[in-house]
């Protein structure tokens, strides 16, 4: 296809939050950009609603209460958001924000570079901001081919799940630390994690919620997994940090106080080496990363694990930048090679985008339920 045969238009997603404290999350129609030299076309097939995706779809609003809000031509729902997170989120109020961190499909155009000519007919992964859209023009460089009879679906979460779980384990390394905890066990990332630890022989202590989700991952090999709703979850992850050594935790919850819980837990482990008793407790560095925030409650600490921990936040793009373009582009290839395999993801439901914007929808995929993970299909 070249771009004179191009469409001219498409449908996509935007949100907008208003100063009444309303956001709206709306089908409307965009163009389609001509590609230039080092761009690309993508006709998107695939894009996954991931937790990350939720700040800017629904700015953090209420979405039990949400309600259709389309004028009949352009399919729409509205979310009511407290006066709190509207004041947190001024710089936004009247902007249609793009949606949709990444996605796939298939390029239908390219610019005259032969980076970007080599692509055409390619599936690809990409990452972009606005995913959630029927066409997306893009840098050769926020695309990565897939192998020849990758689906689409299989390469929609080529990114942020597969790359984040890379990304905790290259930390774990760099930082000197043997074995790592993850507390989201079950979900897409956590699944892909647990292949990643297998694969590599790195200790992982996997915390779930719910009894089902331990079967699940011993069925994948898993064999550290502790159900936090268990009566015997404290002893039970101290077992497991005393078998793995794990002194690093990544937390997707981020309220409560399961993060203080890791590094007191990790402190009972370290003093036990330690044979000899300090007032300032072991000197076993601990570290718990928050990279998501399921529980947007406080994160409550006791200060029961010495003075060597450190709590703070990991998000994936410094990481990226940290690590440098060789180090990243070696991540990214390993993603492809593996998209089928260590990094596949599954999916609860599939939408298009007018069911996206539907208020039984969003109430159900703003719960973020394990298994339940949605895929936006922008084409039905």
């Amino acid at each position: 296809m070249t771009s004179h045969d191009l469409p001219q238009d498409g449908l996509e997603l935007r949100s907008t939050l208003s100063d009444d404290g309303i956001v709206t999350l709306a089908v409307r129609r965009a163009a389609v950009d001509a590609p230039h030299d080092d761009q690309v076309v993508v006709r998107v097939e695939a894009a996954p609603i991931n937790p990350s995706d939720l700040g800017m779809l629904l700015a953090g609003g209420d979405a039990e209460a949400a309600i259709a809000a389309g004028d009949g031509m352009h399919p729409a729902v509205a979310v009511p958001v407290s006066a709190g997170v509207l004041a947190a989120q001024r710089a936004r109020i009247g902007k249609p924000m793009p949606v949709g961190n990444e996605g796939a499909g298939v390029v239908i155009a390219a610019g005259a570079s032969d980076a970007a000519q080599g692509l055409v007919g390619r599936v690809v992964g990409f990452l972009s901001g606005n995913a959630y859209g029927q066409y997306r023009t893009l840098h050769v460089a926020q695309c990565l081919p897939m192998p020849e009879g990758t689906e689409p679906a299989d390469a929609a979460a080529a990114f942020v799940n597969p790359l984040t779980a890379l990304g905790m384990v290259e930390t774990m390394r760099s930082e000197g630390h043997t074995a790592l905890v993850h507390t989201v066990g079950a979900s897409n990332l956590g699944l892909m994690l647990n292949r990643i630890c297998l694969d590599d022989g790195i200790g992982l202590v996997n915390i779930v919620r719910k009894p089902e989700h331990v079967e699940l991952l011993r069925a994948q090999g898993a064999t550290h997994v502790v159900d936090s709703s268990a009566s015997t979850f404290i002893d039970d992850l101290t077992d497991a940090l005393r078998s793995t050594g794990a002194t690093i935790a990544f937390d997707a919850i981020g309220g409560g106080d399961l993060g203080g819980i890791l590094l007191s837990r990790m402190e009972v482990v370290a003093g036990e080496r330690a044979g000899e008793f300090s007032r300032y407790g072991s000197d076993t560095n601990k570290q718990v990363y928050i990279y998501g925030g399921l529980d947007r409650g406080p994160t409550t600490l006791r200060r029961d694990f010495g003075m060597s921990w450190s709590i703070g936040g990991w998000l994936l793009t410094p990481f990226l930048a940290k690590i440098g373009k060789e180090a990243a582009e070696r991540l990214r290839r390993r993603v492809a090679d593996e998209i089928t395999t260590t990094f596949a993801s599954t999916y609860g439901t599939r939408l298009s985008l007018a069911d996206a914007v539907d208020p039984d929808q969003v109430r159900r995929y703003a719960k973020m339920a394990t298994g339940d993970k949605a895929l936006v299909a922008p084409h039905g």
